[in-house]
């Protein structure tokens, strides 16, 4: 049974909406582009595009890679869809995909949203 902060992860996906949450300490605003499961835990690929993080977060925002069991106070809001410009490399972060926002996901997800 996924944990209630994977189903929020999903429930962003789906209907586009930006997470607020709490992860390792720092304040994040992201939106979630894949979700699924690295080494049997929950995991996703965000694009964070405001809050902090020990690395500082260039102003343009960042990809992250977040293990959903770090992420607390989650929840959803709405405000503008944010992936960042550019995908160059392949994502490592999920192993298993079960969404990808991605209508024409490379990485074959369990679970697929209808295309538009």
């Amino acid at each position: 049974m996924p944990s209630s902060t994977y189903q929020l992860f999903a429930q962003a996906m789906a209907g586009r909406k930006q997470v607020i949450c709490t992860y390792d300490g720092y304040p994040r605003e992201v939106c979630p582009v894949i979700l699924g499961h690295s080494k049997g835990r929950e995991a996703a690929l965000v694009y964070q595009f405001a809050g902090g993080s020990r690395s500082g977060l260039p102003k343009e925002g960042q990809w992250k890679c977040f293990s959903l069991s770090k992420a607390s106070g989650v929840r959803l809001r709405d405000g503008p869809w944010r992936a960042g410009s550019s995908h160059r490399r392949p994502q490592s972060c999920v192993e298993i995909v079960d969404l990808d926002v991605n209508p024409d996901s490379p990485y074959d997800p369990l679970r697929r949203f209808g295309k538009a």
